[in-house]
């Protein structure tokens, strides 16, 4: 499957003429608890030739896909929409280059976009968003009997990074098992967790269990927690002149790329 991937992004670079500056994995496989039918959530970065940025014209910065009937998910988003997004602490920007899974990389990106993460990562913006995660899946999916397995771990693990920043105020990481230490004063919800996950090892996207009542009350007492934290937070507006910097570096090293294309 990766190297089908990889040759989809080949395709896409030669019929969108862009270049993919990076390309990962964004869900369950990335977090670390995928189901054998778990599909492949593909994100990237593109650039296009410098003469598609000089227009007035209003132009698509996004591409998305769905092949082999869902189990390929591509969604991709152009480097100005990006590095935009970025200066604004968006939490999809700053996970997909943690990501553990890399399908295609300039490295040079990666780099200078982890490299100016302290001047951009606002604490209280990207933990607001988690905590947003968070609450919609409580007041949706988990308000049931029965609840598919898959939605406790996507309420556990915005939640757990929610407060990773409160604690760390960095961003944090994407790999679940990364996160797990912040339950260690909770040994009997560490241990249901890591049940879970095995249990999610070989059950399908659909499967689901009875309502588990530790599970509901940590994420009470934690968005609790964490919304409080995050009352007395302070947002960052910092200078995107290192940015627009770093976006006409990006536009001058893909050139040699479009020119042999």
């Amino acid at each position: 499957m990766q190297e089908k991937i990889k040759t989809v992004l080949r395709q896409l670079e030669k019929s969108h003429q862009i270049r993919i500056l990076y390309a990962c994995e964004s869900g369950s496989r990335a977090w670390g608890f995928p189901s054998p039918d778990s599909d492949y959530d593909v994100r990237f970065i593109y650039v296009h030739p410098t003469d598609w940025y000089l227009s007035i014209n209003e132009k698509t910065d996004y591409i998305n896909l769905d092949l082999d009937d869902g189990l390929l998910d591509l969604g991709g988003w152009d480097i100005r929409k990006t590095l935009n997004l970025y200066a604004k602490s968006n939490a999809s920007v700053y996970s997909w280059i943690d990501s553990p899974i890399v399908y295609q990389s300039d490295d040079y990106l990666r780099e200078q976009l982890h490299s100016l993460q302290t001047q951009y990562f606002t604490p209280k913006t990207t933990m607001l968003h988690y905590l947003g995660i968070t609450k919609k899946m409580l007041n949706t999916e988990l308000q049931h009997e029965q609840v598919k397995l898959k939605k406790y771990f996507y309420v556990i693990r915005p939640l757990l990074c929610a407060r990773w920043i409160v604690d760390t105020k960095t961003p944090p990481p994407m790999e679940f098992y990364r996160l797990l230490p912040l339950l260690k004063e909770r040994p009997k919800l560490l241990a249901k967790v890591h049940e879970l996950l095995k249990w999610k090892e070989t059950a399908s996207e659909q499967d689901t269990i009875e309502r588990q009542p530790i599970i509901h009350q940590f994420v009470e007492e934690e968005m609790t927690y964490c919304y409080q934290a995050g009352a007395v937070m302070e947002s960052n507006f910092p200078d995107k002149e290192p940015l627009n910097q770093l976006f006409r570096e990006v536009l001058q090293r893909s050139n040699s790329f479009f020119e042999n294309a």
